[in-house]
């Protein structure tokens, strides 16, 4: 058994300073210590996906240069079946590496729970699947630092995320003071503000129209753009494929998270990011996690047509909530909800309120023909990135 601290501190020396997760009883020290540790950043997310993906926005910021930020990903094991979505369609096809710490609950021969009977002897076999090379937590302090280098040296070589599978009893407990166990804010949140036409659906502004004020509105200089998957990236690519943009590929509702991390890490620049009713409504728990902690360089801009456009135009179910209204709940600083396109020109260059500030605007359905891909592979999308970011943002 180790203590929290031998293996924070350690991760520390090596560039670790970035958490994000979900609790599990086998983490509580670690947490408890992070939190408490005012040079540190621990992150509570709704979900183990969003907390991979929260981690790979931190790696994407750089620290110097080209190098990848570090930053780990925590979660039970039952949770990598809500990460397997990031982890083989973000952190794989972009090369964005972190340390994964798994607790492994079930495993064979320790008496658990009957929730984890399957997914205990299963949980080995699963990273392995991934592409992820794992190894036991260490449980000596002797064993931390050749653990830490050996996942570095993974993570340097391939940009790939590295695992450490926690066995119960690992790390001795470590107490949390009571004034560190909810998350504090200091924004003040604004009522939803609504402005409609009344336009018919028809007549609502283009995905395409609203993607060129986004691009009039967010100057190369300062501003980084997350544009979610499906037809969204691939239009915006479409009218101006820019250094400061950055193209999802899969990983489906993880843009939210993904800009959350950067955005976190490099307060210096402006984020905007690029939202569909159907990727927000997939993962939801992410508004609350942009309500919790974003700073006021995040927009939000979420275009809703109401249908899965890339996939044939099945409907969602927006038509029966109010993305703003949602927003507003969690915390974000000023939400808006219209149809008017002038609107969306005005809201981009509104002056950065207290928080992050969250923008819904109901478009038309718009099939694009002959809409190009990204010439460019995720990875050297990403590598132009990180290229123009450590240029023009200051570390």
């Amino acid at each position: 058994m180790i203590e929290a601290h031998q293996f924070v501190e350690a991760a520390r020396e090596r560039g670790f300073d970035w958490y994000a997760g979900v609790p599990c009883s086998y983490l509580t020290p670690f947490i408890n210590y992070v939190l408490q540790e005012p040079s540190l950043r621990y992150v509570s997310v709704a979900n183990e996906g969003d907390a991979v993906a929260l981690i790979a926005g931190v790696a994407l910021s750089g620290a110097t240069g080209l190098s990848h930020r570090r930053g780990i990903a925590m979660m039970q094991n039952s949770g990598l079946g809500n990460a397997v979505s990031p982890l083989t369609s973000l952190t794989w096809t972009f090369r964005l590496p972190q340390l994964l710490i798994v607790t492994w609950r079930g495993q064979p021969g320790v008496a658990d729970e009957p929730q984890h009977a399957l997914m205990g002897p299963i949980t080995p076999a699963i990273l392995e699947k991934m592409e992820i090379p794992w190894e036991l937590f260490p449980t000596e302090p002797d064993a931390i630092v050749p653990a830490l280098d050996r996942s570095i040296a993974h993570m340097d070589k391939t940009g790939r995320p590295y695992a450490l599978v926690m066995q119960k009893g690992s790390v001795a407990s470590y107490p949390l003071k009571s004034s560190m166990a909810v998350v504090s804010t200091n924004k003040t949140t604004s009522c939803v503000f609504s402005k409609w036409r009344g336009l018919e659906p028809i007549f609502r502004p283009s995905q395409y129209q609203a993607l060129q004020k986004v691009i009039e509105k967010t100057p190369t200089t300062s501003t980084v753009v997350f544009a979610s998957t499906g037809f969204c990236g691939r239009v915006l690519y479409a009218i101006d494929d820019r250094p400061n943009q950055l193209y999802m590929v899969g990983s489906m509702g993880c843009v939210v998270p993904l800009a959350l991390g950067f955005a976190l890490a490099r307060p210096d620049l402006r984020v905007v990011i690029l939202d569909g009713d159907g990727a927000a409504l997939m993962r939801m728990g992410a508004f609350a996690t942009v309500g919790a902690y974003g700073l006021s360089n995040i927009q939000h801009l979420l275009l809703d047509n109401g249908v899965h456009n890339s996939t044939g135009g099945q409907a969602t179910v927006s038509p029966h909530l109010s993305f703003a209204g949602v927003a507003t709940a969690c915390g974000y600083a000023s939400s808006l909800e219209t149809d008017d396109i002038e609107e969306i020109d005005t809201w981009l260059s509104s002056v950065p309120s207290a928080g992050p500030r969250f923008a819904c605007l109901l478009t038309r359905i718009a099939m694009p023909k002959n809409l190009p891909r990204p010439s460019m592979t995720p990875v050297d999308v990403k590598t132009r990135l990180m290229r123009h970011i450590a240029v023009t943002g200051a570390n």
